[in-house]
Order: C-alpha cells, then structure tokens, then sequence
C-alpha cells in the first residue's frame, strides 16, 4: 500500500509541478503575502476533488462531453488573455512590495475567484486529474485505488502550501521595482503561451 500511495504521490507532483497559470497566481500571492492561506487551500481543494471525481469515474462523463470541454478552454483562452493583459500593464508600472496587507493589494475575494478562474477554467486541469490520475488510480483496484488517489492528494497540498509560503524567502529580492517588473513580464508570457496552447486544441 505503501508503494501504491508513493506512485500516487509522485505521479501527482509530476502533474502540478510544472509552470502555468495556476502555479505562477500562487507564487505572486506567496511574495505578496497576501491571502496566502486561503489562496492555497482552494487550489489544494480543487486539486483533491477532482481527483476524487476522477476515481469516482467522473472521467467517463467529461470525456463524452467535448462541448463542455471546448466552452472551458474558450473561456480558459479569454479569462488568461485578460490576465496577461493585467500582468503587462504592473510590469509597465512596478511597484515595491507591500506585504501584510499594506498598500494596495487585491481583497480576499478576488484573491479566491482569480485562483479558481485560473484553476477551473483551464481543460488540462480536468485532463490531469480526472481524466488521467482517475484513471491510473482505477488499475490499483477497488482499495488501492484509494490509496493512490490520496497519495496524489498528498502531492497537491504539500506543492500548494510549499510553493505560496516558500515563496516569502524572495521578499527581499522582489523589494526593488525592476524585479516585479520581470516577475508580470514573466507571468504575461506564461499566461500568452498557455493561452496559445488551449486555442490550438
């Protein structure tokens, strides 16, 4: 069982580690220090119940669906576009960093629809997890499939928390303008490129 929740473990990190949208909202709440906690904790969420929905063999239904999965990386394509637009026009004015709520910063609640716009509405999520680690996990059986799937949930929270909190240890770099400036450069191409991908299937 062991073994089973490790691969769960490692195929899920394989899965979220990469550069996107998502990880890249979470490291700039994570420098900011703002809403950090609860920025996390949706993104760690989402990531657990969609996991569980593709155990559940909720991959069945969204693979017969294509419409749906075509309104989601339209909308995915125009909600990034207007990210990166935001993200061009902070890097076109940087700023020094303000943290523990000081200055402007975006509220709670803007916070949290950002991170589950970037998080729902992009269809690799649902490919990712549902689709792909909801299958692998229904090869281990009916008891390790459970297993893995909380190997993989494992994965999502410890990449999430890790990734928003470690970010504060590049607060003293992003306290010079200039290294906000290539932080919203950064992230406006990622946000272009993914949003590139989805438009081209």
């Amino acid at each position: 069982m062991i073994g089973t929740a490790l691969t769960g473990f490692g195929t899920g990190l394989s899965l979220i580690v990469a550069i996107g949208a998502q990880n890249a909202f979470v490291l700039r709440q994570g420098i900011r220090r703002e809403h950090v906690l609860a920025v996390a904790a949706l993104c760690a969420a989402a990531d657990a119940a969609l996991i569980v929905a593709g155990v559940l063999g909720i991959g069945t239904v969204v693979e017969r669906a294509p419409l749906a999965l075509d309104v989601l990386r339209w909308g995915g394509v125009v909600f990034l576009l207007g990210y990166a637009a935001l993200a061009l026009r902070r890097a076109a004015r940087p700023h020094h960093l303000r943290v523990n709520g000081q200055g402007a910063g975006a509220g709670l609640r803007a916070a949290l629809v950002t991170a589950a716009a970037l998080t729902f509405l992009n269809p690799h999520v649902y490919l990712d997890t549902v689709l792909l680690l909801g299958s692998i996990a229904n090869q281990h059986g009916s008891s390790g499939r459970w297993v893995f799937a909380a190997g993989a949930v494992t994965a999502s929270v410890l990449w999430f928390f890790g990734l928003a909190y470690g970010a504060r240890t590049l607060a003293p770099v992003f306290e010079r303008p200039a290294a906000w400036r290539v932080l919203d450069g950064l992230i406006a191409v990622v946000m272009v490129a993914i949003a590139l991908g989805l438009a081209a299937g």
